[in-house]
């Protein structure tokens, strides 16, 4: 029988990546929605399992023992939820995270963190092409400006947005964090949806 929740999978919220050093980004917001979400799903006791990045570059910010490489300290994970660790963007990649969810019956997947170009877009591609309902929580994820191949700078907000672009339709559905709680609610039968919810700060 197969999961009756979505599986919330959050992916890298790690300290590193709220590091000043990390450079300029899009969705400030992103942290409290993940976090909205997290709540909603707990509280239901819908799964969740936690991806965190460990670098195999020496000096990174994500290598093993360094404080950028911990999960930031309002995300961590309890002793009930399933952790992840990956050394490459793709989180299903020498992980066992796919048969840790077939062994469950777990078919769908609402997928939140950072970044959305890197470990965002490159699981959810693996996640689509797998086979599983994945969607991407637009709200609840985020990019970093970067120069693309031509040489010009791409704001945060255009890289975000081009990279749920290439998910949309093909790899994943792209929601809202109002729609996820709303998956949930659905698949619960439930009231979880927060009234606190702040859509207008939203991006």
């Amino acid at each position: 029988m197969k999961s009756p929740s979505p599986t919330l999978l959050i992916i890298d919220m790690q300290k590193g990546m709220s590091s000043p050093t990390a450079g300029p980004r899009n969705n400030p917001q992103a942290e409290s929605n993940i976090a909205i979400l997290l709540g909603a799903w707990r509280r239901t006791g819908a799964t969740v399992v936690h991806v965190r990045h460990i670098s195999r570059a020496v000096g990174s910010a994500f290598w093993p023992g360094q404080i950028g490489a911990e999960f930031q300290e309002a995300l961590k994970p309890q002793d009930n939820e399933h952790v992840v660790e990956k050394n490459v963007p793709d989180a299903f990649i020498n992980t066992g995270l796919e048969r840790w969810l077939r062994v469950r019956d777990i078919s769908e997947l609402v997928i939140v963190g950072v970044s959305t170009n890197y470990s965002v877009e490159s699981t959810a591609r693996t996640a689509g092409n797998l086979g599983f309902q994945t969607k991407v929580v637009s709200d609840a994820t985020f990019a970093f400006d970067k120069i693309d191949y031509a040489g010009t700078l791409r704001v945060a907000a255009e890289v975000h947005a081009m990279s749920l672009a290439n998910l949309e339709g093909e790899y994943a559905k792209i929601v809202s964090t109002e729609e996820a709680l709303i998956l949930l609610q659905r698949s619960n039968k439930c009231k979880v949806i927060p009234t606190d919810l702040d859509t207008d700060k939203r991006e």
